[in-house]
């Protein structure tokens, strides 16, 4: 294990005053910049831990699997590709590890795809950012909405709007092709507009991050 990955607290003021582009900070870390890989860390390992416990539901084993997933990045820098979307790169190499965390634990098949994981997220927008009891029982409908998806649908749109990857970084993680990813946005959002009717659109309640 690489005995300077940060803690969680480690560069927060500094990553609060400058935002360094993800694409100089990748090429510097391929580089060998310990700095540059300890700001990747310390940007993404929120987002990280979310995707991870919500795809299992052991917080000590996701933390271990991103910690693995950072290890190897450093490791393997010297092989890692030129212009890769880091933050869409690390959700997809997390979500491998834990796919291979179930195989090596036996909980489910043996299986060369992250199909076997089974998306644990549970919606919950705050009643704080609404303002009356009407629109408030709206969002408790939606939050049920959107927890009654099926998963796949439920992995997409949280992806797409909490995490804000593109359809593309969707079909790759997922393992699928741009069309499929583009089907599952559509149906998860056309069940949605189905029965959802508040005064508040519910894209910007799902996009907020306090869910």
């Amino acid at each position: 294990m690489i005995d300077f990955l940060p803690k969680v607290s480690y560069m927060s003021q500094i990553l609060k005053n400058k935002v360094l582009d993800d694409f100089i900070l990748w090429n510097n870390l391929k580089n060998g910049n310990e700095k540059s890989f300890s700001l990747l860390f310390e940007k993404y390992y929120r987002d990280l831990i979310s995707y991870g416990n919500s795809l299992c539901p052991y917080a000590e084993k996701v933390q271990d699997c991103i910690q693995d997933v950072f290890a190897d990045i450093w490791l393997y820098r010297d092989s890692l590709q030129d212009n890769v979307v880091a933050k869409a790169y690390l959700l997809s190499s997390v979500r491998k590890r834990i796919a291979r965390l179930h195989e090596r634990d036996h909980v489910f098949r043996k299986t060369t795809t992250t199909d076997v994981l089974e998306f644990l997220f549970d919606f919950s927008i705050e009643n704080d950012l609404v303002e009356d009891e009407v629109t408030a029982e709206r969002v408790l409908l939606l939050n049920k909405l959107l927890n009654d998806l099926p998963v796949r649908q439920k992995e997409a749109l949280y992806l797409r709007y909490h995490q804000g990857l593109s359809v593309d970084q969707i079909a790759d993680l997922l393992e699928m092709n741009y069309q499929s990813a583009s089907n599952l946005l559509h149906r998860g959002l056309l069940n949605l507009r189905k029965e959802w009717k508040g005064s508040i659109p519910f894209l910007v309640l799902i996009s907020s991050g306090v869910f």
